[in-house]
């Protein structure tokens, strides 16, 4: 069964940090785009970031470039976001994506003091 299960989220205050995991299971993630995407209350799903298959290439969104880094283990089959200097607008649900097409349940990151 193809799936992917995000975890890592939680409350942080302004300037923290969070690390972001997506365990996927069922198919061979480093053959696809993977990518990070984040909804918040009351807006459209925003691409946050993506990793092309086997890790050559990342890509960010204006908003998070320079503060967020991912990665991905081809070897655990885990995608991984680290987040830094987090801010008050990156409140919101974020989920894993496999070419826009699978996606994991979502995992909630609240930034506020």
């Amino acid at each position: 069964q193809v799936q992917l299960v995000e975890s890592g989220g939680g409350l942080v205050q302004p300037g923290g940090s969070l690390l972001l995991s997506c365990a996927a299971s069922g198919f061979d993630f480093s053959l696809y785009v993977m990518g990070w995407f984040r909804q918040a209350p009351g807006k459209d799903v925003e691409w946050v970031s993506g990793i092309t298959g086997g890790g050559g290439g990342t890509y960010y969104a204006d908003s998070v470039k320079g503060r967020f880094t991912i990665s991905q283990d081809n070897t655990r089959g885990n995608l991984a976001l680290q987040m830094d200097s987090l801010a008050t607008e990156d409140t919101a649900v974020y989920y894993c994506s496999a070419c826009g097409k699978v996606w994991g349940q979502g995992t909630q990151v609240t930034v506020s003091s």
